[in-house]
This record gives C-alpha cells, structure tokens and sequence, in this order.
C-alpha cells in the first residue's frame, strides 16, 4: 500500500510537472531588432508597425499555433545591435530574427548570430558584406551591387554625360557611391565629384559649392531623405540647378513634405510604389493606412515582406515545433514569394534577393511612376 501511494504521488507530481511546463513555455518566436529611437527611430518605427500588422494577418490564419514578435531597440548602435544578438540568442522561444536597419549593425550582430546558429533576414541591409558572414544571414532588398548600376543606367539613357555624387559617410553609403560611380564610368560618363558627408550633418552649402563649380550636368544622392530633404532646398537656395537623381533610400512622403517645391523633379528607384495597381500592394496600403493613417513607405514595405517570409518559413518549418535550423533551411528554400515589394527567391548559394526597381518621379508634390 506504501509503494502504491508513492506511485500515484509520482503520477500526479509528473502530471502536475507536465502541466505547469506546457502552461510556462514560451511561444514560438521572431525577434525584430530595429533602431526604436535615435536618429534612425522614424525607420524603426515603421518596421514594428508593418510588422505588427503581418504578424495579426498571420494569428488569424494560424491561430493554432500563433507567433509573437519581440521587439529591441538598437538605437542604430553596432555595440547595442550585439547586445541585443546574444539576448535573443539565449532567447529559446526564439526561431528567427530581423533586422537591424543599417548593414553596419546588421553585420555586428549578424556575427552572433552566425556564432549560434540562428537565422537573421535583414529587411534594408544592402551592404555585399552581410550575407558573406554565414548562411543563417538572409536579405529580401537588393543591394547597391544591383542598385548603383540600375541607376547608372538609367541617368546615360537620358543623355547625361557628367555627373557629382554625394553620399553619406557610412558603410551603406560609401558601398553605394562606389558602385554608382564605377557603373556610370563604365558605361562612358564622367564623374566630376564624389563627396560625403558625416551622419547628422543639416548644412550642405560647402559641399554644394564644391560640387557646382565642377559643372555636373546631374547630381546622384545616396543617403537618408531627410539628409536629402534639407540638401535639396540649399541646393535650390544657392541657384544650383541640375537635375537629381538619388537612391530608393529617398523614397520617403516626408521627404516631399521637408523639401516643399525643392524637392519637384526629383527621380529616384525603388521596389515598392505604393500606387501600384497589384491587389496585394493596395491591400497592404489600405490595411495600413486604416491601422496608422499615413501612406506605407519603402521601408513598411521592405519590413512587412520580411516579416511574412519568416512567418511562412516557420509555418513551413514545422509552427509550434520550428526548431531554429529547419526555419533557417525553409528560408533558403523560399521561392517566388509574393511579396508587396516583387516577388522574393533567394539564391541557394548566396542568399541574395531576385528582385526588381521601379522608377518614380516628384511632380506636382507626389510620386509619379516613370519610364525614364
């Protein structure tokens, strides 16, 4: 009788144990890390709202084995990026992770991640450095090796022979100003500066002067729109008038709205136009615009694709019992995923994004798609 009771108190202590456990664990789950404040907060803010919004179309489908995302600001700091890898690292909930903003706190966390062995799709890193690191870094955005000739390209077809460039001075947009610059010298054209300028600079009249008295017939930008935003109005305060071309990165209403009448004929790439005609890029739009009242830009777009990559890559990975290594190898298997930023496959060998750009134009205080 003394063995029997010590069984069933074995029995309830087990089913107890049991319980307790499943009534503890943790979700599966994403980690998004993303600068949440900071100079870089008005990106990462976008990030979590499309991402959130994903992330609810995804429960209502799924709602037996729902996903959470855990959100960490890095402040657009490499030192915080890395901090943050290794708590998510040690986060067992956690089966995937994206971000950051910059390729510069991509890579620095992206060498923790490779470390221990935990997938990371950064939604905006375009440096060719970051999916070098290993194969658990991903990128659904194409990079400047594809951007910087696109745009080379399309500034020789409209006869311009002599163009300056400007960039800002980071890891991003030094890659992106070198390959721009190579792209249009190859294809014949003169570059007749190439200058940067420190991240947080507001006064670019030095920079302009410099630039005009080397009598481009066009400028490139590579950099932030509100960089270009305040370049643009000193540009048409000092009678500088050539015509500006600049990298998706300015694709942003708000660079419109900083910039006024400076910012009119304005042309830029990129791989996401929010007037698109495509039913899923307008059901993105109006579920946006319901849930925040603004218009998605470039980045909500780049953001909430990459969440629904990694969302489809859990589901495919097993949902509720996704271990970190069969969703890092249903990411690398993703093909033709219909995204509202084009279709996304990812190269077997280098992880790299098939994508493609479009072209806008500023007229009459809006994005205009172009052909030329």
């Amino acid at each position: 009788m003394f063995a029997a009771s010590q069984y069933h108190k074995a029995l309830l202590v087990a089913a107890f144990s049991s319980v307790s456990f499943s009534a503890l664990a943790a979700p599966v789950a994403i980690g998004y890390q993303a600068p949440l404040t900071g100079e870089y907060a008005q990106y990462g803010n976008q990030f979590r709202n499309a991402a959130n919004l994903a992330l609810d179309e995804y429960n209502q489908t799924h709602k037996a084995a729902p996903v959470v995302i855990k959100f960490a600001d890095s402040k657009g700091d490499a030192l915080e990026g890395v901090s943050i890898a290794h708590k998510f690292s040690d986060d067992n909930s956690i089966v995937g992770v994206i971000g950051d903003f910059s390729s510069t706190v991509s890579i620095a966390a992206g060498k923790v991640y490779a470390e221990t062995h935990l997938a990371q799709l950064s939604q905006t890193a375009s440096h060719p450095d970051f999916v070098k690191i290993s194969p658990w870094q991903f990128r659904n955005i194409i990079t400047e090796a594809f951007e910087g000739p696109y745009n080379a390209r399309w500034i020789s077809q409209n006869n311009i022979k002599k163009v300056a460039v400007i960039s800002i001075q980071n890891d991003w947009g030094q890659t992106a100003s070198k390959n721009f610059a190579k792209s249009f010298k190859d294809a014949g054209g003169e570059v007749t500066a190439l200058e940067s300028f420190n991240p947080g600079t507001r006064d670019f009249r030095a920079i302009l002067t410099k630039v005009a008295r080397t009598r481009p017939d066009a400028i490139y930008l590579a950099l932030m729109y509100e960089d270009g935003a305040a370049l643009l109005q000193q540009k048409q305060q000092l009678g500088f008038n050539v015509p500006v071309y600049g990298s998706s990165s300015m694709y942003e209403k708000k660079l419109i709205q900083l910039a006024g009448p400076a910012a009119e004929g304005v042309k830029i790439s990129t791989t996401f136009t929010a007037s698109s005609k495509e039913p899923n890029v307008q059901a993105f739009v109006k579920a946006y615009q319901a849930r925040y009242h603004v218009e998605p830009s470039m980045f909500a777009g780049q953001a909430y694709d990459a969440t629904r990559i990694m969302l489809n890559a859990i589901a495919k990975a097993g949902g509720e019992k996704a271990s970190r290594e069969a969703v890092r190898n249903a990411l690398a298997a993703t093909k033709d995923f219909p995204g509202v930023t084009g279709k996304t496959t990812f190269d077997p060998v280098t992880r790299e994004p098939a994508k493609s750009l479009s072209r806008l134009q500023i007229r009459n205080g809006d994005f205009t798609a172009v052909a030329n």
